[in-house]
């Protein structure tokens, strides 16, 4: 049976390879900021170009494109991100770390009133059984249920130990944070010249759809793809690479007509799992669909998808697949009022695709 690696043994062999290193070192280092070596950014290339090939070249209907990392900041406001690009954050007087509150479970006994509560990040289960133990003489930890923190009322959350915590009660009550960072264009500070490092790539292809489409002289249905750094400041950072506050994404756009997003939705569901399986060669066992529940999608999705991967610290997302209607187009006329309608050359048929 091949040995299953851990994380920091794959840290370690790739910083010692040359693969990859902490971004500022010699300053004592920036979290979650990385910096690739020789092979890091050959490795990084070869899989940006096997996937603008299967996705671009490959296609006679996907185009594309390469957006501005600084924007109008009309369009976060357009998108959502403004209003809603938050997460919920706790942070713990005892241990004095920081988490998203909806990144935390709870272990509660279903009938002893008399224990704490405790929290937990799933990554790190095996370490709560062991205190779970430990703080309660023995009880089985088969006797408690596990429910989302953001489930336990705020004046119940006194008993709630914190993963890093030893009393219960450190908790603070979660509060928004937005992930996005702002900085100022031009030599005067102030309100009016305040604007955002991108949290992603997609906006520069709905605000170019006309621009693309016209010039290009692609007939919906068309995809404009794109591979791009996008910046999110991340409330937790962890597990090397995987999340970070300065990453890049390999993006695809696909515009298509009314009535026709849930046929081809499945259908790049079918193209998206080849790419992973026959071009970069993963086993398929290392490989899961986790559909979005209703009462988890994102404001633009009608129905959502991820494609995680068997990490050495658990299963963890490596693609989304949405279908968003015509979401974003509709925003961006409304916010612009320009006209971000379509009309088919063949039927005359008008829509916002």
């Amino acid at each position: 049976m091949t040995e299953q690696l851990t994380l920091d043994q794959i840290v370690s062999l790739a910083k010692r390879r040359g693969f990859i290193f902490q971004s500022s070192e010699i300053y004592g280092g920036l979290g979650a900021c990385w910096d690739y070596g020789p092979l890091g950014v050959e490795l990084k290339n070869n899989i940006k170009n096997r996937w603008w090939e299967y996705m671009v070249h490959a296609r006679e209907n996907v185009v594309g494109m390469d957006g501005s990392i600084l924007m109008h900041p009309e369009i976060w406001v357009a998108s959502g991100h403004v209003a809603g690009f938050h997460d919920p954050m706790v942070d713990c007087k005892e241990s004095k770390k920081r988490y998203r509150e909806d990144h935390l479970l709870v272990y509660k006994h279903p009938v002893k009133e008399d224990l704490p509560y405790f929290a937990f990040v799933e990554a790190a289960a095996e370490e709560v059984e062991k205190k779970v133990k430990k703080m309660t003489k023995g009880i089985p930890i088969e006797d408690f249920n596990v429910v989302p923190l953001s489930e336990i009322p705020i004046p119940e959350r006194d008993r709630v130990i914190g993963p890093d915590a030893t009393e219960p009660g450190t908790l603070t009550e979660p509060r928004q944070f937005n992930l996005m960072f702002k900085t100022q264009l031009g030599a005067l500070e102030g309100q009016t010249n305040e604007i955002y490092l991108r949290p992603e790539t997609a906006q520069a292809i709905f605000v170019n759809f006309k621009n693309i489409q016209q010039t290009s002289r692609q007939r919906v249905p068309f995809g404009i793809a794109q591979i791009g750094k996008a910046f999110r400041n991340e409330i937790v950072t962890k597990a090397f690479i995987f999340r970070s506050r300065e990453f890049e994404q390999m993006e695809m756009q696909f515009f298509i007509p009314p009535d026709e997003d849930d046929q081809w939705y499945e259908w790049w569901k079918g193209e998206r799992h080849k790419f992973y399986t026959d071009v970069l060669g993963i086993r398929k066992e290392n490989l899961n669909w986790e559909p979005h529940p209703p009462n988890k999608l994102a404001h633009y999705a009608k129905a959502a998808v991820d494609i995680t991967f068997k990490f050495p610290m658990g299963w963890q997302e490596i693609e989304g697949i949405h279908n968003r209607g015509d979401f974003d187009l509709s925003q961006h006329a409304k916010h612009s009022g320009k006209d971000m309608s379509y009309r088919d050359p063949v039927n005359n048929q008008t829509y916002v695709p």
